[in-house]
């Protein structure tokens, strides 16, 4: 794959994955759909999606595969907590938790399994985290606890879920029996049934755009790319997710796009660019 390709859908990828918050968001500040709910329908779409793809490629499923057992716990955690988390949090600062504690994970992932990081790279991440330490200075909005833990929790299955996807010769048919089964955990842990909150057809619409196209097509995109990438390189990159929310929350959601935000955005995005930029 040519560096240009590379760049250009490592970039969808990203817009794609911004998107998700902002639809979430959009849908559960509304009042239109339950967190619980939401993530159900997005589950199912995803899993219907994925499963089209990977059939009109050829591939097989493999629904029964043993290693699709913790990826799909780490995929329903992601979900639960992403889910669960927009209740409280906007969409450009649930992003920016969310994609802090994914890099924390995939550095993590990639020391404990001997990868070598080169120097640039460390500093290219130090320089997106101090972006994302910005918007906690004193004087900025604090978010709520509740949101926060959640989004932790949807960082560490989504982190999980990324190392473990670089690993997968055939993604699509991978990702479409980890939604399957991810899906199946919604029943066995039915925590979205219980949910009060009405279903209107708009919140149902916004969960499906979710899971069908900014979580199939999405994470579909983002799977062909990430054998070709290391896993730090990985997690920068994923940093430039949160800075489109946050823009995205201010053009679409009317969410305040603060002097910080704006500071923060600079920096990670600087962060992103250097880290590319080392071999």
């Amino acid at each position: 794959m040519t560096s240009t390709r590379l760049i250009t859908l490592c970039s969808l990828a990203m817009i794609f994955f911004a998107a998700n918050s902002l639809l979430t968001r959009a849908a559960l500040a509304e009042g239109t759909i339950g967190a619980g709910m939401f993530g159900v329908y997005r589950l199912i779409a995803g899993a219907v999606t994925l499963a089209i793809l990977a059939r009109a490629t050829g591939a097989a499923l493999g629904v029964f595969h043993k290693r699709h057992f913790v990826t799909s716990v780490a995929l329903f955690s992601y979900i639960l907590g992403f889910s669960m988390a927009y209740q409280w949090l906007d969409a450009g600062v649930g992003a920016l938790i969310l994609f802090a504690g994914v890099q924390a994970t995939m550095f993590a992932g990639a020391v404990r399994g001997g990868e070598a990081v080169p120097p640039l790279r460390w500093i290219g991440m130090g320089v997106a985290l101090s972006g994302l330490a910005v918007l906690y200075l004193p004087g900025a909005e604090q978010p709520a606890i509740a949101g926060v833990g959640f989004m932790l929790l949807a960082a560490i299955g989504w982190g999980v879920f990324s190392l473990l996807g670089r690993s997968s010769t055939t993604p699509l048919a991978t990702m479409a029996a980890n939604f399957i089964w991810a899906s199946v955990l919604m029943v066995v842990i039915p925590w979205g049934w219980f949910d009060p909150t009405p279903s209107s057809l708009y919140g149902i619409v916004l969960a499906c755009l979710s899971g069908a196209v900014t979580s199939g097509v999405g994470y579909a995109i983002w799977y062909a790319v990430l054998p070709q990438l290391r896993a730090t390189r990985a997690s920068v990159i994923q940093l430039s997710a949160p800075i489109l929310a946050l823009v995205g929350g201010a053009v679409f959601l009317a969410e305040p796009l603060s002097a910080m935000a704006i500071v923060a955005a600079v920096l990670v995005v600087g962060g992103v660019l250097v880290s590319l930029r080392a071999t």
